[in-house]
């Protein structure tokens, strides 16, 4: 769910959605705007058949077809995607061995895919792979920068025993002249970063950050640890991003969590969509973000500013309640990148599926990424801001319109005309009043999961819930409510945006919603 400020009592929704039976359904009378549009693949989604007679698991429709996935095994977090001479890369945490969790195989590799549309992907041998004493027990997540302009470089974890401690490592492209950069070679002078510091846990000591240039001249990186018992992002400085100093300070800490881990750190503008490139000089009235994943599976950011003179990060408020997560939904190890040829940052996010391991083993994969969003902040500078690319519109075909479509409450208007399977959905609420918005409780910022499940679709208020029944059977006995709902606070409105996942289920009909 999604906390959304607003000036006006006028909504735009955009979701990518598998729908077995769709329809809308509001608790006030109001005015939309339908647009459905269908994949270019028809009904090549990943796991999620209308019904019980759908093909099973094991079907080539159970793939998804917008969301990237390589063709077979495991993956989760995403690593070092960046763009580089006219191509997209994207590098991911990857099983070789199969489509289970690796982490009792050790031996997890750094996948490899390229693209110039950041929706078709190539996928390539992989470009790390344990084969030192530095990573023999697993290549980890990371970043890649490009140094000087012209030189990719990937920064990850390597795991060196079975107790799983870590050390972070260097690996270059071997010819850049090689538009894929198919084959890394590791830096002779590995690892560049160990963990020798008093109250480090070195088995809690990983996921480096894309490096930025400070005031000096020198490249930074922070690597996600547990310090003294609590998260940490540890700061490390380098003149030529082989050798590294570790700063006397984190960038920053917080008991809010025991562990920082999946870090991210970059730089935004107020009110400007435009992405700004960490290893340039940042405009004033720049703020930055410090991204965590906290209680090893919510992506929490905090927006703050980068004093330089103390080379820390300080956030605009270390009350971790009033941090928000990156998404609410299944959403988790998200990384960003500088996308320098729209000018734009896009973050890229794991997402894990809910099938067994027995099913994952059975249909052999595990995992898909969410959709790449272009980023932002908001004008206020309190909120990212996150909508798909404008790529994914390459993807949809045969288009079903309805418009001015009027409902009152207790309405239902069924979508007709297209294989449900999977769908884009842009919807245009239009309410006929707001003087009914129930007033906005502030409480409800410190657990907006706790008033979703209190405010569910079931409960009728003000002006909401409205908006749509996903993945119906036909008797209604099935379906997900995506939900909103309107209030008045001091200053302006704001939009809940809840899912009702309780009324899904999963087993029976292999559906999905992300």
């Amino acid at each position: 769910m999604l906390l959304l400020s607003t000036c006006s009592c006028f909504m735009s929704v955009f979701t990518a959605s598998w729908l077995g039976g769709l329809a809308c359904i509001f608790s006030t009378s109001l005015l939309f705007q339908i647009l459905v549009r269908p994949c270019s693949n028809g009904g090549g989604l990943f796991f999620c058949p209308q019904s019980p007679n759908a093909p099973s698991i094991l079907s080539s429709k159970d793939r998804t077809a917008y969301h990237f996935q390589p063709p077979k095994n495991w993956i989760n977090d995403p690593c070092g995607p960046m763009y580089y001479n006219g191509i997209y890369h994207e590098f991911y945490q990857y099983n070789p061995d199969g489509s289970f969790n690796p982490n009792t195989s050790y031996n997890i590799v750094w996948g490899h895919s390229v693209s110039t549309d950041l929706v078709n992907w190539i996928t390539l041998e992989p470009a790390i792979e344990p084969d030192t004493p530095n990573d023999i027990k697993g290549c980890w997540s990371g970043s890649a920068t490009i140094v000087s302009g012209d030189q990719p470089v990937i920064i990850y974890t390597g795991v060196i025993d079975i107790e799983k401690h870590q050390v972070q490592n260097i690996a270059l492209p071997k010819n850049r002249s090689d538009p894929y950069l198919r084959e890394w070679t590791k830096a002779g002078n590995n690892p560049v970063i160990q963990s020798g510091v008093p109250g480090l846990n070195s088995g809690q000591f990983r996921d480096p950050t894309t490096g930025w240039i400070g005031p000096d001249g020198l490249w930074r990186i922070a690597v996600g640890a547990q310090l003294n018992g609590y998260g940490a992002a540890l700061l490390y400085k380098s003149e030529d991003f082989l050798n590294w100093t570790r700063v006397d300070h984190p960038l920053y800490s917080s008991n809010a969590s025991i562990m920082f881990e999946c870090l991210d750190f970059f730089a935004v503008l107020p009110g400007s969509n435009n992405g700004l490139d960490m290893s340039s000089a940042i405009p004033n009235g720049a703020k930055h973000v410090l991204k965590m994943g906290m209680n090893f599976g919510e992506d929490v950011y905090v927006i703050g500013v980068y004093d330089l003179k103390r080379d820390a990060f300080v956030p605009d408020t270390d009350d971790s309640r009033l941090w928000p997560r990156i998404d609410y939904g299944n959403f988790y190890a998200s990384k960003t990148f500088f996308d320098s040829k729209h000018g734009r940052r896009i973050i890229w996010a794991w997402t894990t599926e809910t099938d067994s391991s027995s099913d994952d083993i059975a249909k052999g994969w595990a995992g898909i990424y969410s959709f790449p969003r272009t980023i932002w902040l908001d004008n206020d500078g309190k909120r990212l801001l996150q909508w798909p690319v404008e790529e994914i519109e390459s993807l949809r075909r045969n288009e079903i319109n309805h418009q001015e479509l009027e409902l009152k409450k207790g309405d239902l208007f069924e979508i007709k005309g297209i294989d449900t399977l999977q769908a884009d959905i842009e919807i245009d609420f239009e309410l006929t009043s707001i003087d009914d918005a129930d007033p906005f409780n502030p409480s409800w910022l410190f657990d907006t999961e706790k008033h979703c499940q209190e405010a569910d679709a079931s409960v009728h208020g003000g002006i909401g819930p409205f908006g749509l029944v996903i993945l119906a059977s036909d008797n209604m006995e099935e379906h997900t409510v995506v939900h909103f709902r309107v209030y008045k606070s001091q200053k302006n409105y704001m939009i809940l945006m809840c899912s009702d996942l309780r009324r899904l289920v999963l087993f029976s009909t292999n559906a999905c919603i992300y």
